[in-house]
Order: C-alpha cells, then sequence, then structure tokens
C-alpha cells in the first residue's frame, strides 16, 4: 500500500467522521428533550439486526462497556420502548426486545429528519445516495470484520 493510498484512505475516513458528526447533530435537534442519540440508536440498531440481542452482545457492537449498554438499555425500558426476557441459552442473562411504542418512535425519528434529508438531497446530484451506499456498506462490512 503507497503512502498515496493511506492518505486517501485517512481522508475518506475523515470525511465520514465529519458527516457522521454533522449527521449526529441534525438528528439529536429533532430528539424530544431527555433523549439522546444513543439510546435511539440502540433501538435502530434491534431494528436492523433483529430483536433479542443480550446487552452484552450489543456493547460489543457498540464497542462501549457493559455497563454503558446496561445503562442506555435501562433507560429504554423505563420508556417502554423495549423489554427485557429471560435467555433460553443462558439463566443469568436476559436478551432485549423491542416493543411496539419503540418501534414507532425509532420510526418517527426517520420521519422527523425527513426535512433536514429531503434539504441535503435537493443539493445533491440525482442517484448520489444510491451510488455511495454499496460502497459505503462494503466499508463498514470490511472494518467490521477487521475487528473481530
Amino acid at each position: 500500500m503507497s503512502d498515496d493510498d493511506v492518505s486517501t484512505a485517512f481522508a475518506v475516513l475523515n470525511e465520514i467522521g465529519i458527516i457522521a458528526q454533522l449527521g449526529r447533530a441534525t438528528f439529536e435537534a429533532r430528539l424530544p428533550p431527555g433523549v439522546i442519540l444513543p439510546q435511539w440508536s440502540v433501538l435502530n440498531h434491534l431494528v436492523r439486526v433483529g430483536d433479542g440481542r443480550t446487552p452484552l452482545d450489543m456493547a460489543r457492537a457498540f464497542q462501549v462497556p457493559k455497563t454503558t449498554m446496561s445503562h442506555t438499555v435501562a433507560a429504554l425500558e423505563r420508556r417502554g420502548w423495549v423489554e427485557f426476557r429471560p435467555n433460553p441459552d443462558d439463566g443469568r442473562s436476559k436478551r432485549v426486545w423491542l416493543t411496539a411504542a419503540g418501534r414507532a418512535f425509532r420510526d418517527d425519528g426517520i420521519a422527523s429528519v425527513a426535512p433536514d434529508l429531503a434539504r441535503i438531497l435537493g443539493d445533491l446530484p440525482s442517484g448520489t445516495m444510491e451510488a455511495l451506499l454499496p460502497h459505503l456498506r462494503h466499508l463498514r462490512e470490511t472494518m467490521d470484520a477487521a475487528r473481530d
């Protein structure tokens, strides 16, 4: 790998980081008071990968300490957005399941940023997002596999 390849890879990751920061700020501005983006992100994760994950599984996926994830999931449970069920594979742990209210809150979160996304999309050439998505997915999958 050449120095130019490394520089380009860093530039791409740097741009993704800045985009993530801007996206986070946009999204957080639309969340109701008292709800933080990590909470919504856990709901989104459960929709994306499926219910029934343990807090430890989710902590690993988010690369945060288990105590942090347990705190986040407990806050979601207090709001009625997730529920704990016994883990049939391990009687000492529990699995996390979305409630209908949690799924609706996640969907409402996406709808709440629709005007912002429409404004952004209006400034991009048609098809930009469709063209980027497979490449970004592949990059995420490659990086995700490298950390395991």
